[in-house]
């Protein structure tokens, strides 16, 4: 049986999906987060780490954008 469980996106495996279920920043940062398309409800997945696991390289839509672990630790996920 698969088991879902609430995460920061940050500890996402690779190559693991997960659906976005907050970004818990305020202010400019939940903006810029946001601006990329990082929503609730939204499917992602962990496609690359640089060798200092920093930044992150993640996939929605199709499209591959790259955050710092700062910014992904406001983005709670629900592994799928």
């Amino acid at each position: 049986m698969n088991e879902r469980k609430c995460i920061n996106l940050r500890l996402l495996p690779l190559g693991k999906k997960a659906k976005i279920l907050s970004v818990e920043a305020h202010g400019e940062m939940n903006r810029r987060i946001r601006d990329m398309g990082l929503i609730p409800g939204s499917m992602i997945s962990i496609v690359g780490r640089a060798p200092l696991r920093d930044p992150v390289a993640v996939r929605l839509s199709g499209v591959t954008i790259s955050l710092r672990n700062s910014e992904a630790d406001y983005i709670k996920v629900e592994t799928l």
